[in-house]
This record gives C-alpha cells, sequence and structure tokens, in this order.
C-alpha cells in the first residue's frame, strides 16, 4: 500500500493563505498518508515577545533551557494543534504527536559539535537540548495509520528520561518515512520554496528532474549542487538506501507529486 510522507517548512504552516491551500492539497492526496511541519517563525516571534534571545548557529538553533520551552509550546501546541483542528475541518482524521507521545520517536542530546562559522572558522558548539534520533517506531505509527489516522507530527522529541528536545524536521521526515517503509510502499516528499533542485539556482524552470547517487556526485562536484542542499540530498539518498521508494523535493504547491526532483537509487 502506497503511504505518502510529507515534510512542510515552517513558513509554508505559518501563514494563513499558504496553509488553507496546503491543507486542502494534502486532503487531496489518496491513500495513507504523515504530515511533519516546522514552525521556526514563530517560535522566534514568541520568544522575542517573552524576551528570550534566539540564537542560530550554522542555521540550527541553539536551545537551552528557556528556548526549549517555547519550542514545546509553539511546535508541540500553537502549530501542531492548529493544523490538526483545520485538517479536521478538511474531513482528515488527524492526531498531532511529538516524539515522546507513545514513545514514537526517541533521541539522545545532541553532544558539542564542530561547526563552521560564517567567518570560515570553526569552534565546538553546545546546542543544548537538541535531539540526534536513536530510533522511530514504525510499527506504531503503523497500527495508528491502518486504523485510518493521519499522524501530523511536530518537530520534537524525547529522551526517554523526561527530557524533550528540538529535532530537526527534516530529520524528523527522513526517519519517519525510513521506519514506515518495512509497513508500506513509501514517497516522501519535502516541499519548499523552490520547485525542485535547480541546474540555476536564479530559474524556476531548470529543475533536474531525476537525481540518484551517481548523478549527486557529479552535480556536486561541478559545483551545481552546494550549500544547504547537499545534506538535504544526503538524508534523501538514506532514506531510499533504507527502503524508502523515493524522496521528492518540490514546492509546497506541488505536493500531487506531478513536479520536482525524484530522488531515487
Amino acid at each position: 500500500m502506497k503511504l505518502t510522507v510529507i515534510k512542510v517548512g515552517g513558513k509554508i504552516v505559518e501563514e494563513e493563505a499558504t496553509l488553507q491551500q496546503l491543507l486542502t492539497d494534502f486532503s487531496r492526496i489518496e491513500g495513507p498518508k504523515v504530515l511533519i511541519h516546522g514552525g521556526g517563525r514563530s517560535a522566534t516571534k514568541i520568544a522575542a515577545d517573552l524576551g528570550i534571545q534566539s540564537t542560530m548557529i550554522g542555521g540550527r538553533r541553539v536551545t537551552d533551557a528557556d528556548m526549549l520551552r517555547v519550542v514545546t509550546m509553539v511546535y508541540g501546541g500553537l502549530v501542531n494543534k492548529t493544523i490538526v483542528a483545520r485538517l479536521q475541518a478538511c474531513g482528515i482524521n488527524a492526531l498531532g504527536l511529538t516524539g515522546a507521545d507513545m514513545n514514537v520517536m526517541l533521541s539522545h542530546k545532541r553532544p558539542l559539535k564542530r561547526v563552521k562559522m560564517d567567518d570560515g572558522s570553526e569552534q565546538m558548539v553546545d546546542f543544548g537540548f537538541v535531539g540526534d534520533v536513536d530510533r522511530c517506531d514504525g510499527s506504531m505509527l503503523a497500527t495508528l495509520i491502518n486504523q485510518g489516522v493521519v499522524p501530523v507530527m511536530a518537530p520534537l522529541t524525547h529522551d526517554g528520561q523526561g527530557s524533550m528536545l528540538n529535532t530537526n524536521a527534516d530529520t524528523i521526515a527522513g526517519e519517519t518515512a525510513k521506519a514506515l517503509a518495512p509497513h508500506f510502499d513509501v514517497t516522501l516528499m519535502y516541499c519548499f520554496e523552490h520547485a525542485g533542485v535547480l541546474r540555476d539556482p536564479d530559474d524556476e524552470g531548470s529543475v533536474i528532474n531525476h537525481i540518484d547517487e551517481q548523478s549527486f556526485s557529479a552535480l556536486v562536484a561541478d559545483g551545481t549542487v552546494s550549500g544547504g542542499m547537499i545534506p538535504k540530498i544526503e538524508n534523501a539518498l538514506a532514506a531510499v538506501r533504507a527502503g524508502v521508494k523515493e524522496v521528492i523535493i518540490t514546492k509546497a504547491d506541488a505536493i500531487d507529486g506531478t513536479r520536482g526532483t525524484r530522488i531515487t537509487l
């Protein structure tokens, strides 16, 4: 049975017009499905309203104890439950989840990590309460899905010792897709602001239709693929190696799977 796992960035779910269009399109996807969302801009705004400063290093949020409370409220509460309520209005029996719910995704606190800074130097960074995933319970998720439930997963996990952990939404999506691969024929779709992986970053019509391991190496070597797109495609290739049928990188208005860049073995 085919299952579609959709990951959407915070910008899409935090703006009224794009959120409503996304959920309308998502509700039209046939068969079982899972939605993973972000919410970083809302977390940054609410933290500022509370007098809590946001610190980003290498595109990742440093999550101290105060920021952990904010992201838990925003990701697991405000953003997640808004999406669930809207999906119910679309006739989708959605269930909002963090990794702590039903012990569905267990992580460990990220150790000190060497990070390349904007000035080119490297330094060891403590990201705080940020989680690196150890396991995802695909059997538990499959049980829910087979009962007609649509999981809506927030980018939060837990350590099994009582602490929540802020976890990258792309990682949540990849680990969820891999864990469900033994149970379903899984397509994982990463939705972002471009039409796919582009040969020319200034030309939305230059989408690369298909990437596999061999062509990926060539695209990195010649500089076509660079920066943050490299780990995104590396994660996609790891997912297909782990049994996910295909990964599609596309724009949020194309979650019908007809457009974008397909990544397969």
